[in-house]
């Protein structure tokens, strides 16, 4: 079952942003009434260390989270973890950060759903994170980290995960810390059963949504042979599946097709429809979407194989 099956709401949600009760720029009530007026439906409070709880509005609906240190493999690899709905308040050590198990128990255990923050701005390897029990997933793109240093775009890192067969899920987030120079530049589209926290939160843990920071994925059709992709106005749409493996459709006068097919253009020619081979002996499969100005869309993995 992906997210494009089934009932449910879609919700535009941004899961990484700081306030001034950490180092954000921006009082949380302020920040409430900025991503409700930029035509979020959910925002997550994530400030370091500290679990801001700020009320939501007619549109908006706030969920109180942190962001967390962790070790991942010694003190020198600093890990970021937001905890997304944790109900209890984060106490910072007075020396070292727990282990990087440790701090994913404690938000599980604290009714929070655990994702990894922006690896390749970290530093991290995909070795020390991958087989932590309990962590739901990563972020894939890190809108912050991107403009700040152009090291935004942990893909690399999610793939050989799910090579491996680690099914984590990835989200596409702001980590606003400067609202209105790098807010509303990555999402998270979550198909949850209805507005509520609780669903919310219950998707997030089972992988019901897609990231994007410009494209609109509309539905995702997979058959033993093939996956038909209808999505906004898109230069390509790519099956990732694993190292020199996959297929994908190209836009252009001259695109070049790849195990592909487009079904429907639309009045410039960019793809608005397509179908992509599978291939049996893949890992994994998941798919991304690029329009004509070079944002992005991701979905999480729509099969993936557990390694012989």
């Amino acid at each position: 079952m992906t997210p494009f099956e089934g009932d449910g709401v879609w919700l535009r949600c941004a899961l990484h942003a700081h306030t001034t009760n950490s180092d954000g720029e921006m009082a949380p009530d302020m920040l409430v009434r900025h991503y409700e007026w930029a035509g979020f439906d959910v925002l997550a409070i994530t400030d370091h260390w500290v679990r801001t709880v700020e009320r939501s509005t007619r549109k908006l609906l706030v969920i109180p989270s942190t962001e967390l240190n962790a070790q991942a493999g010694g003190p020198e690899h600093d890990a970021h973890v937001l905890a997304l709905g944790v109900e209890a308040d984060p106490v910072i050590p007075e020396s070292e950060f727990a282990p990087l198990q440790e701090v994913v128990d404690w938000i599980d255990g604290n009714g929070g759903v655990p994702y990894i923050a922006h690896t390749y701005w970290s530093g991290l390897r995909t070795e020390q994170w991958e087989d932590c029990t309990g962590l739901v997933g990563i972020e894939v793109w890190n809108a912050g980290c991107e403009l700040e240093i152009g090291r935004g775009d942990s893909s690399l890192q999610w793939d050989e995960a799910l090579e491996r067969g680690r099914n984590l899920f990835a989200l596409a987030t702001d980590d606003s810390h400067h609202p209105g120079y790098d807010s509303g530049f990555a999402w998270t589209m979550v198909r949850a059963e209805d507005r509520s926290q609780a669903a919310v939160l219950a998707a997030l843990r089972t992988g019901s949504f897609y990231g994007s920071t410009g494209p609109e994925i509309t539905s995702v059709e997979v058959a033993d042979d093939a996956i038909t992709v209808r999505c906004s106005p898109a230069a390509s749409v790519t099956l990732l599946t694993g190292k020199t493996k996959g297929a994908r459709a190209n836009a252009g006068r001259l695109g070049y097709p790849n195990a592909s097919e487009i079904i429907e253009r639309d009045s410039a020619g960019l793809i608005t429809a397509c179908r992509l081979e599978r291939m049996w002996s893949t890992p994994y499969g998941r798919l991304e979407v690029a329009d004509a100005a070079g944002r992005r869309a991701w979905t999480n993995a729509l099969w993936i194989a557990q390694p012989q």
